[in-house]
Parts: structure tokens; C-alpha cells; sequence
């Protein structure tokens, strides 16, 4: 079977790799535009093109690009591509095209279902298998495979479970296609996950103590939850605990620091975090703030 792949991010790439290390025949590589990235604004490619360069594969940055004719692809595979794809291609390829989405669709369309899922504190995520429609993520599903969220876990460490389960998923499908049936979705049942804004990762510590610990792990470690300390904007990460106590301390402060991290107040209780990035600095734990005179205790966020 012929495959043609889109995707663009590392964790599209996870993908790819897992793909053609299982011999699949992947034929052409579908990818975003080469764009700059970070301070210095460097123009930089995407982890999918390159390694599909270092596998000798043909490289499309838009989907008008791809030769369908010559390559004449059986079914395309889509994993964090960044962009929709047009009706016109979708009934281009035998099989059509198939999409790994990390939630249990139809909860959390859209782009970001890791992060949402984590800050709306759910208990349970997923995997969902389906084949694309012109509606977003809302074709009918292939294979779905639930998956817990930990108490604390946060993105990066979600992120990477989801990614092992989705390769397995695509080996599976890709190994007997025909094998598989197709569920519509529950429309009716249906939420959304937008694409993060800076104001999204923000903390705002007169909330509850869960919400708090939420917010801060759906962020970690990229990019990172914001508080405003001492008319700084600073990022931190690694909740470890929380405490659920009656205090009369106005919310943000933080009231203890020690090897596990900044004690804070918020509104129902303390969370316990372990580190934090000052602007231009790397990440740092909280008792090392306070001995290079960064943070004292009774500073307040805000």
C-alpha cells in the first residue's frame, strides 16, 4: 500500500518514524512551509521534513504541490498537519485520508485536545483512528483507545504516552485496512479545543487550588504557565502537590519555600511548585531563586 503522509510537528514525526521503521511504503511527505522560529527568528523546517529528507523522501509544502498522478498514493495519513485539507483532495485517494487525533472524539475537536483536556482537569483522554470528512475532526472513528490522565502529570509526560498508543494504532490499522469498520461520531456530543493563546497560559492564583495545579501542568513544559512576580512576567513548572487548607493569606502569595518548591497561596488552599524561569534566565527551583535573591518569601503573584 501506498502512503502518503502529512504532519509537521515532533510529535507528527514520532509518527512517521514509527511508519517507516515498520517498512511501510510511505512515497511523499506532506509538510508546512519552513518558518521562523524562536528569539532570533531563524528560519527553520519542520521535524517531519526533516526526516523525511534524511530518509530520502519527497518533500510537498502544499497539497497543490503533490503529484497525485505520478505518485498514485493508496491512502494518506494525517497526524498534526497544521492546516486543513481541502474537500477537493479528500476523495483523490482510494482509501481516502485518515487522521491520529490525541483525545476520544468527538470531545476535543480541534487543535490543542492535549492541553485543554488537562486544564479542564479531565480524568481520561485518548486516541481516536478516523477518516477525514470535510467537517473538522468530525469523521467516522477506526479505532479509539482511552487513556488515564495522572493527578499531576503534565503535558509533556501526557503527550508522550499518546504518541506511543497512536503508532501502535497507525501499525495496526495500516497492516489490514480492510480489517476495520467505521463508527460515525456522536455529533451532538461534541466539545472544542482552540489553538493555545498567550492569555490561555496564564495563572491566575484567586482560583482553586485544583484549577491552579491544572493550569500550570497543561503548560509544562512548553510553553509554560505565566504569573506576573515583582512586575516580571515568569514562567513556572512542576506542580507536586497541593494542600487544601482554610487560610486568611491573600491568593498568589507565596508563603514557604524549601526543597519542594514555592508554597502558594490560593484561594482554597496552597500549591506546591517546583520551579520557575525569570525572564532571559534558565529554569531555576524556587529555593535557588530565593538564595540568588530572586524571590522571597512573601512576594505575591499576581
Amino acid at each position: 500500500m501506498r502512503i502518503i503522509f502529512l504532519g509537521t510537528p515532533e510529535y507528527a514525526s514520532k509518527h512517521l518514524e514509527a511508519l517507516l521503521e515498520s517498512g511501510f511504503d510511505i512515497i511523499g511527505v506532506v509538510t508546512q512551509p519552513d518558518r521562523p522560529v524562536g528569539r532570533g527568528q531563524r528560519i527553520s523546517s519542520s521535524p517531519v521534513k526533516d526526516l523525511a529528507l534524511k530518509r530520502k523522501l519527497p518533500v510537498f509544502e502544499k497539497m497543490k504541490d503533490v503529484p497525485f498522478n505520478s505518485l498514485k498514493p493508496d491512502i494518506g495519513i494525517v497526524v498534526a498537519y497544521g492546516a486543513l485539507i481541502k474537500e477537493k483532495y479528500l476523495d483523490l485517494l482510494p482509501w481516502g485520508f485518515y487522521n491520529v487525533h490525541p483525545s476520544l472524539l468527538p470531545k476535543y475537536r480541534g487543535a490543542a485536545p492535549i492541553q485543554r483536556a488537562i486544564e479542564n482537569g479531565e480524568k481520561m483522554t485518548g486516541v481516536t483512528l478516523f477518516k477525514l470528512t470535510k467537517e473538522l475532526d468530525a469523521g467516522p472513528i477506526v479505532l479509539q483507545v482511552p487513556v488515564n490522565i495522572y493527578d499531576y502529570e503534565n503535558f509533556d509526560s501526557l503527550e508522550n504516552r499518546l504518541i506511543e498508543i497512536g503508532k501502535r494504532m497507525l501499525v495496526d490499522f495500516l497492516t489490514n485496512p480492510g480489517s476495520f469498520s467505521l463508527v460515525p461520531q456522536d455529533h451532538s456530543q461534541a466539545t472544542y479545543a482552540p489553538k493555545i493563546t498567550v492569555q490561555d497560559t496564564v495563572v491566575s492564583f484567586d482560583r482553586g487550588a485544583e484549577q491552579v495545579k491544572d493550569k500550570i501542568r497543561a503548560y509544562d513544559s512548553q510553553p509554560g504557565a505565566r504569573a506576573v512576580l515583582n512586575e516580571e512576567t515568569v514562567k513556572i513548572f512542576g506542580v507536586k502537590r497541593i494542600e487544601k487548607i482554610k487560610h486568611n493569606m491573600i491568593p498568589g502569595t507565596i508563603v514557604h519555600i524549601d526543597k519542594e518548591g514555592g508554597h502558594i497561596a490560593t484561594i482554597d488552599g496552597i500549591v506546591v511548585v517546583s520551579q520557575i524561569q525569570f525572564p532571559s534566565r534558565k529554569r531555576i527551583s524556587f529555593l535557588a531563586a530565593m538564595n540568588g535573591r530572586l524571590v522571597r518569601i512573601g512576594d505575591r503573584f499576581s
